[in-house]
């Protein structure tokens, strides 16, 4: 009977293990999809990292030379497990990493030049799956609705991916296909990241990562739905119509899902890509005028700002038919809606920071959140040293020694960052990431922190303040008064926009003089 039991046994195993051998290698079965796996891995992974910190730096002098470096060693060592674990429990961890990857100036750089590779390591789902998608979402086979369908993705993300198709009339599209499994894994992954960063917490009491937790478990569930990015992409095409140079992609609403979006297909070059610029005869400093001024109206003007501006969703192009430069703006899945309040107080803190007007400063600094921090927050809103804040942000560019000392200050202040992190409003932590994006897009085109970048900063500061007068009076008068206020200071900037383009010109210092004597900057 003994002898019955062990064979059944045996058998049983046997053909359990073979099952497993056959779905796995025909994609059926990936260990990564089980809760179990998924756990262990990330509790392994952040025990790993807490007991790494707890005893490498425990025996070396804080703030010594030897502290520094064996710190940034742990860093590093800590960024790559930690993109490890991204990249194998994949979806919500990749778009978790890639936040944080973004944050190149409120993180240490060894975190954030890790885990930028997590745009370029995203999961492709197999065609299989996409077939699947779409039947379950569309109701037909590709091969019913589209003339053709290429397999290979134009691109991978943490939550979808995008391929380039031929409807049966003709039109190419982009087909947006969420993968499968990344919507039930969602709110399990959220909730496992929320325990863990809670358990360090307990570990680390000065560091105060909740607030990653709190916009992920916000902002997932809107990304997942492509009807709200949709409709996002319409909303903003709506409100910067005037601008020429701003395209945003069609939505074919009709063969569109929560799990799958149809979108004109339009391309382009990165807007990183300086080559591919020079190659098609487009102005750098013209997409950055561009890029500035299209986000400023964002921020400042309307309170409605695409979060996600990293290279991959803005790309360039020379327009077919005009053949002037073109921006276009893609992923319109992650969207921050600003409240009044907020927004007119981040136009007075720009304003003030622009025009050097400390006392302003630190009033604005501490409305929005940054109590006795204030002079930590703005030089992370700006990206620049507390002494060039006080100096000036516009009166001189950002050079290689200040970009160091910022990054450096970014590892030296973590607990302070993390700390005002998670005291400011929600809104500001996408503002944050959008803004290290944006300097990334600067930098990596060599515009970055121009004047005529913060002129036009301050120019939608001027008409989003002027026009919250207007709506909250209802004098004639005193609108008039307004507008002509208005009329004058954005005046007084293009005066000083022209006095910094003949400093340029090399003319003699007496005639800079006596025309800076005629016009002198705005405050």
């Amino acid at each position: 009977m003994a002898r019955k039991a062990l064979k059944l046994a045996s058998w049983t195993s046997m053909a359990l293990a073979a099952s497993g051998i056959y779905l796995y290698s025909n994609k059926y079965l990936d260990p990564n999809d089980f809760g179990a796996v998924r756990v262990g891995r990330a509790v392994a992974t952040t025990a790993v990292i807490s007991y790494d910190y707890l005893t490498s730096l425990r025996s070396v002098p804080y703030g010594s030379e030897e502290y520094l470096q064996l710190r940034s060693k742990v860093h590093l060592r800590s960024a790559r497990r930690l993109c490890e674990l991204c990249c194998a429990n994949r979806g919500t961890f990749i778009k978790v990493g890639q936040h944080l990857g973004a944050l190149d100036y409120l993180l240490p750089e060894e975190y954030t030049s890790t885990l930028k590779v997590l745009h370029s390591q995203a999961p492709q789902s197999s065609m299989q799956e996409v077939r699947q998608v779409i039947r379950e979402d569309l109701g037909k086979e590709i091969h019913d609705l589209f003339m053709s369908f290429d397999d290979t993705p134009l691109g991978a993300a943490s939550l979808a991916q995008v391929h380039k198709a031929v409807l049966r009339d003709g039109r190419t599209v982009a087909v947006k296909v969420q993968h499968p499994k990344v919507q039930a894994q969602s709110s399990k992954d959220i909730l496992l990241m929320e325990v863990l960063v809670l358990a360090v917490k307990q570990l680390f009491p000065e560091f105060e990562f909740m607030w990653l937790v709190d916009e992920a478990k916000k902002n997932l569930p809107l990304e997942l739905d492509f009807l709200n990015e949709g409709r996002n992409a319409e909303k903003v095409a709506q409100m910067l119509k005037h601008f020429d140079f701003l395209k945003v992609p069609r939505i074919y609403w009709e063969l569109s899902t929560k799990r799958v979006l149809l979108m004109e297909f339009v391309d382009g070059g990165q807007v990183n890509d300086r080559d591919y610029m020079e190659r098609n005869k487009i102005d750098v400093n013209e997409i950055s005028r561009h890029l500035g001024k299209m986000y400023s109206e964002m921020i400042f003007v309307n309170g409605f700002v695409h979060c996600d501006p990293h290279p991959g969703n803005v790309l360039v192009r020379k327009h077919p038919g005009t053949g002037k430069a073109e921006i276009i703006l893609l992923d319109h899945g992650l969207y921050q809606v600003l409240t009044e309040e907020f927004r007119l107080d981040y136009c007075h803190l720009w304003q003030s920071l622009i025009w050097t007007d400390m006392k302003r400063v630190q009033e604005y600094s501490q409305r929005l959140g940054a109590g006795d921090l204030y002079p930590l927050f703005a030089c992370m809103l700006t990206a620049r040293s507390w002494d060039s804040v006080n100096r000036g942000i516009s009166q001189a560019p950002v050079t290689a020694t200040e970009d160091t000392e910022i990054r450096n200050n970014a590892a030296n202040y973590l607990p302070q960052i993390s700390q005002l992190l998670n005291h400011v409003p929600r809104q500001m932590l996408l503002i944050f990431k959008t803004n290290d994006l944006l300097r990334g897009i600067e930098a990596a085109l060599g515009t970055r922190a121009s004047a005529s970048s913060f002129l036009n900063m301050s120019r939608c500061c001027i008409r989003a303040l002027a026009e919250h007068k207007k709506k909250n009076t209802c004098s004639f008068l005193r609108r008039t008064q307004i507008s002509c206020s208005e009329a004058f200071s954005l005046w007084q900037i293009s005066l000083h926009e022209l006095m910094l383009r003949v400093k340029g010109l090399r003319l003699p210092s007496w005639a800079v003089a006596l025309l800076c004597w005629l016009f002198p900057a705005p405050h």
